[in-house]
């Protein structure tokens, strides 16, 4: 099983905490830096100084870290044009040397769009939006070199585009979808995802959200072997329960209700968890972490959780 860090920015970040969890990530040696792509806070969160962006975020990560996998859960297709978007993750990968992953979804925190005048439509045209967003990106990158790109969509238009710049990946860069979705999100993983990922879901969700994306591989003759199955897991581990305790109450949560419903406990008890999702098919779990400034925690994790289920 792989183990990524992922954080939360719109709580409260500056871009030196991020890289701060970025170099003490790869010190670890977890497999990946991923971070959410959110423009506004939620919840009793401060979120000062204010938002930091993805892209910008991941693109100084790309030169700030050597090994680490880096990417996001997820971008929302409400933020970008398909172009402008393949462009930018193909050149973060470059300078990243080919560790870049592309998690986008259709967009969900109405508030946010709100606050900053980014339009919201029904979900119904979102996902529709999002189907258009996947086929252009991957198609702009697919592209073989020195022809040109055309798309007629009902929401992006795109004419005798030249497709650069190509990514360092090839076919391209990693796409990840997820969500909780019976119909319009596994069709779009099977035909786009090179993972799917669920989010903050009992194990049970995760077991019937994995057959209906199974199944949607299935229907097009994809073999669901070939998918990488991931969930995200809120992470709160410590050495004793008095441990424990201070590092849920950082985070405004509860012990008990962090065990119930994330990876938390002693190590072992994290680690129990692990292995649960494990035996269901998760290949991958992204350990949500939300305290920025507890470095230890990850250190913790590395120690103690890692070498037990890698």
């Amino acid at each position: 099983m792989d183990l990524r860090i992922f954080t939360e920015p719109q709580q409260g970040a500056t871009y030196a905490d991020l890289l701060a969890v970025a170099r003490a990530t790869e010190a670890c040696g977890f497999e990946g830096f991923f971070r959410s792509d959110h423009y506004l806070k939620m919840g009793d969160a401060s979120g000062d100084p204010g938002p930091t962006d993805a892209w910008v975020t991941l693109g100084a990560l790309a030169r700030d870290t050597d090994r680490v996998r880096l990417g996001t859960l997820m971008s929302a297709a409400t933020f970008r044009r398909p172009g402008p978007l393949a462009i930018a993750v193909a050149q973060v990968d470059e300078m990243s040397g080919g560790r870049i992953e592309l998690g986008l979804g259709a967009g969900w925190y109405e508030e946010e769009h709100a606050a900053y005048g980014i339009p919201f439509p029904p979900v119904a045209e979102r996902f529709d939006r999002l189907g258009e967003q996947l086929a252009v990106i991957t198609g702009l990158w697919t592209t073989p070199p020195g022809e040109r790109f055309s798309y007629p969509g009902r929401y992006y238009q795109l004419s005798d585009c030249p497709a650069l710049p190509q990514p360092r990946q090839r076919p391209h860069p990693p796409v990840i979808i997820g969500g909780s979705g019976p119909s319009r999100t596994p069709a779009l993983a099977a035909r786009f995802a090179a993972e799917f990922n669920l989010p903050f879901a009992p194990l049970a969700d995760f077991v019937a959200q994995r057959q209906r994306v199974s199944q949607a591989c299935e229907a097009i003759d994809r073999d669901p072997a070939s998918m990488v199955w991931s969930v995200a897991l809120v992470a709160c581990c410590g050495t004793d329960e008095s441990e424990v305790g201070r590092r849920a109450g950082a985070i405004g949560r509860e012990p008990d209700e962090l065990r119930a419903n994330g990876a938390a406990g002693l190590p072992d008890e994290v680690v129990e968890t692990l292995r649960r999702y494990g035996d269901a098919g998760a290949q991958r779990v992204y350990l949500q972490v939300l305290d920025l400034d507890d470095l230890d925690h990850l250190a913790l994790m590395a120690d103690r959780v890692l070498p037990e289920v890698a």
